[in-house]
């Protein structure tokens, strides 16, 4: 019996798949989705950088203003994960937030940073548990009790600061005393020039930054803005997105909870009582956004203004639907929203450069669902990609407005092409009665 003749480009048992059929990577790819995007996306900035010949895309000081400007809007994401998970819709995130923005400051001013940082997260904890009272307790619509949230909120902040803050203080009715003392901030040894017992130690990342290689050097200049000069604060915020994963997908605790936003009266057979794990899920969403104003008001200002958040609480919210209710998700989804504020702060040439990169990413969007065989959503994308590579040939100028909406029509755009892919807890915002049943 003779041996099978093997061909190129076959396999003992028949032809080989593609590359990009092939079950192994599509199996790998699938488990490490934010991975592979990640990785994507960072080629994909540097070799927009390289092209328009502008360094802001991937410098140090774009990274770290992304990451200040992230972390209020991934943390006001992560209350809606932890009410939503629940079965409660909170859009009251926003005036949580202003909450937050105003007790944390009154707390610094007071008592000092870290106090502030607790007294602001009580401060949104405590409009979490109005909301909790209103949907759970009394069963008003989840919608209009967000709203009365979202008012709630504004007022109150102004009323305590008219009584609070005369002129002696230096502050006002719109705004708090500046605040003087500081969280520390602290910069990785070695890697992004950290002290070690007084001595200045080397700046690695840096060093790679400045010499303007592809692909290095973007890398190095992202991983200095993250790893330099970093706020306590900021590190915290960012350790609550493990910490959330783990606690609602390894603990008892999280089975409970998401079991709630699932299925409750499932839960309530199998002697879950639902109304404590609903409450605590909204409370804890309101200790998440009553963070998030904390750091506006002591990171990101050193002091409480009014109008201080605009609008990041929905901003969390379509960050966390872009994450498609996942805490590493809405880190993405607020990474993306951060990163589009923090251009605004740089040169023009990177506003235009990005023109560049959204033809670029959405031309690796539309191979990919050509090999997917989705064929008017890869139409649809070369489409977009074209008419942005167009715009970056032709243009030599392009409206900042551009930038700042830029977040919400890739939102929009995830919603439109992934929307079979997102799938919130099947009983959010639906009325829950103990004993009753569907």
């Amino acid at each position: 019996m003779t041996a099978p003749v093997q061909t190129p480009g076959t396999t003992p048992l028949g032809p080989r798949a593609p590359f990009w059929r092939n079950e192994r990577a599509a199996r790998f790819v699938a488990g490490n989705q934010m991975v592979v995007y990640a990785l994507i996306g960072l080629f994909l900035l540097s070799v927009t950088r390289f092209v328009a010949d502008t360094g802001d895309l991937t410098s140090s000081g774009t990274s770290g203003a992304m990451l200040r400007l992230a972390v209020p809007i991934g943390l006001a994401a992560l209350g809606g994960i932890y009410a939503e998970r629940a079965g409660v819709v909170n859009i009251g995130l926003e005036g949580m937030m202003i909450l937050g923005t105003w007790f944390g400051a009154w707390g610094a001013w007071q008592f000092g940073p870290w106090w502030g940082i607790a007294i602001g997260l009580a401060g949104g904890a405590i409009g979490g548990l109005i909301h909790a009272v209103s949907t759970v307790t009394f069963g008003v619509d989840h919608i209009i009790s967000g709203v009365a949230i979202n008012i709630l909120g504004a007022g109150l902040a102004r009323y305590l600061s008219v009584i609070t803050y005369t002129p002696e203080t230096g502050g006002g009715a719109t705004q708090s005393p500046t605040i003087t003392e500081q969280v520390p901030s602290v910069s990785l040894p070695v890697l992004s020039g950290g002290e070690i017992f007084g001595w200045q130690s080397p700046d690695l990342f840096g060093w790679f930054e400045d010499k303007g290689w592809f692909l290095v050097s973007d890398v190095g200049g992202i991983l200095k803005g993250f790893t330099a000069d970093l706020s306590w604060f900021t590190i915290i915020a960012l350790l609550l997105f493990p910490f959330t994963a783990w606690l609602l997908w390894r603990t008892r605790f999280g089975l409970r909870l998401r079991s709630c936003g699932e299925n409750p009266y499932a839960a309530e057979s199998l002697g879950v009582n639902v109304y404590r794990m609903k409450y605590a899920g909204v409370v804890i969403s309101g200790a998440m956004a009553g963070l998030g104003g904390a750091f506006l008001s002591l990171v990101a200002a050193s002091l409480y203004r009014e109008g201080q958040t605009g609008g990041r609480g929905f901003i969390g919210l379509a960050a966390m639907i872009f994450g498609n209710w996942m805490p590493f998700g809405a880190m993405a989804g607020a990474g993306l929203f951060g990163f589009a504020d923090a251009l605004q702060l740089r040169s023009d040439e990177a506003i235009q450069a990005l023109l560049l990169f959204v033809a670029l990413l959405a031309a690796v969007f539309a191979l990919r669902a050509g090999f997917g065989r989705r064929m008017i959503p890869a139409a649809a994308l070369a489409v977009t990609s074209v008419g942005f590579l167009a715009w970056f040939v032709l243009s030599e100028e392009v409206p900042r407005q551009f930038v700042s909406f830029t977040p919400h029509v890739t939102t929009l755009l995830v919603l439109g092409f992934a929307s079979q892919k997102l799938r919130m807890p099947a009983a959010d915002g639906q009325p829950y009665r103990k004993g009753e049943s569907r």
